[in-house]
């Protein structure tokens, strides 16, 4: 079963795209191999639901994280080494030797790039080879490690007799049209299989240390996958990925204590925080680093946010109407039986504050029942939770608060227990002297 993350979570959260600005993605794509950027897409695409699948792929990024390693090869060579082995091969040695030799022979009399082409490859093919033995010594010593079977996969490669050549090839400045013939029907017939093992290796090693880099260096941590009957959330110091100076806060959601109702000012940090949950998360269900100290979490099925929901003109639709439709898809689901996730920032925004407050009571109440699932629901209409807390007993109430210096409001970012009483709307407003302009 796969991980369900629809468009519009996909958006809020801002996962995927290579090229839509400070996305997730972008934040690890960090590739230096074309094939390394489309490992991670993948990855991205499709997380998993396994925790045994999950864990195998953590120990594995925590392995060459551990490491420390640099990716060994040149990014030049590797594009040549692409485009050598797409040539493809003939099936016998005498058919290669002849097309080579007439490739030579045209390059010299007509500018022929063909040979060219092929002479350039196989070079750049050997260096990475030689480069690729060197490197897996690196990875020899530890029988166990969770990356070993492909280790072992590259050594009994390179163990070939046939292969005896390669390191004397690889200091060759020039070679004799002949081996370039021999080495060319070797590389890409008889061993074609175990070519494309070593161009996956290549781009999982270029992937592995990437987004292990991108962890060093902003201090992410390994989630630990639990069994879905373990219906559980727990991190420590959650923050957001993409924020040079995130301030973390803890999170902890469990059968009897599975929803967040969460208050506070604008700017205060609801939108950030929440979108810091849902992000851990889906990274989590993909086995990635994620932003926090320490987590651990129950697989869901899934996850569905609402947070930035868009209205539809061309279908006559408005901002509210959109919003109860986007509830009613999640309804939907979680009425289902799934396991999931549900993120609902500022329900019902876009209707009347009477509306509002009913809407936002009498849904928060029904999605309570199913404590199989994990809510965080946000809102300005903090008289919600005044009533939710004589209805309900599994809610947990948060707030981030605002301090405010002299008529200066400042944000801690630090999650509080209860429900907040800020009120500083007006005097946000008479700081920016809106008054004046408009009376002036």
């Amino acid at each position: 079963m796969s991980f369900i993350a629809d468009k519009q979570t996909l958006e809020d959260l801002n996962l995927l795209g290579k090229y839509r600005p400070n996305s997730i993605f972008g934040l690890f794509n960090q590739t230096k191999t074309h094939g390394g950027g489309r490992l991670l897409e993948g990855m991205f695409q499709e997380p998993l639901t396994d925790p045994d699948r999950i864990n195998a792929r953590r120990k594995t990024f925590q392995y060459f994280q551990d490491k420390r390693l640099k990716f060994p090869f040149s990014t030049d060579a590797i594009g040549l080494m692409e485009n050598y082995i797409s040539m493809g091969a003939r099936s016998h040695f005498f058919l290669t030797a002849a097309g080579i030799l007439q490739k030579k022979l045209l390059s010299t009399f007509v500018r022929d790039e063909r040979y060219g082409m092929i002479y350039s490859g196989l070079l750049a093919t050997i260096q990475t080879l030689h480069a690729l033995r060197s490197f897996i010594r690196q990875l020899e010593s530890e029988g166990d490690s969770p990356y070993q079977e492909r280790v072992r996969a590259l050594k009994d490669f390179f163990a070939d007799r046939r292969l005896d050549w390669l390191s004397a090839a690889a200091r060759t400045e020039s070679l004799p049209i002949l081996q370039v013939a021999k080495y060319d029907h070797l590389l890409k017939h008889t061993f074609s299989k175990e070519m494309e093992g070593v161009m996956e290796a290549i781009y999982e090693l270029d992937l592995y240390i990437a987004v292990t880099d991108v962890a060093r260096s902003r201090n992410f941590s390994y989630a630990l996958a639990l069994p879905k009957g373990r219906n559980l959330f727990k991190a420590i110091d959650l923050r957001h990925p993409g924020l040079d100076k995130a301030v973390g806060n803890p999170l902890s959601l469990h059968g009897d204590s599975n929803v967040v109702f969460l208050t506070g000012a604008n700017m205060a940090g609801k939108s950030t925080f929440m979108k810091s949950f849902g992000i851990s998360l889906y990274l989590g269900h993909m086995g990635f680093p994620v932003a926090a100290k320490k987590m651990e979490f129950s697989v869901r099925d899934g996850l569905y946010s609402s947070i930035n929901v868009p209205d539809n003109l061309s279908l006559g639709l408005s901002h509210f109407y959109a919003e109860v439709l986007r509830v009613k898809t999640v309804a939907e689901e979680v009425s289902s039986g799934k396991d999931l996730v549900v993120i609902f920032d500022e329900l019902f925004k876009g209707t009347n504050v009477k509306d509002a407050y009913d809407a936002t009571l009498a849904v928060t109440e029904a999605f309570s029942e199913y404590r199989n699932c994990f809510f965080i629901i946000s809102t300005h209409i903090i008289e919600v939770g005044d009533a939710l807390r004589q209805r309900r007993d599994n809610l947990q109430f948060s707030y981030l608060p605002t301090i405010m210096e002299g008529t200066i409001p400042r944000y801690p970012y630090r999650l509080e227990e209860g429900i907040t009483n800020d009120r500083h709307g007006m005097m946000i407003i008479a700081n920016e002297k809106i008054l004046e302009i408009i009376l002036s």
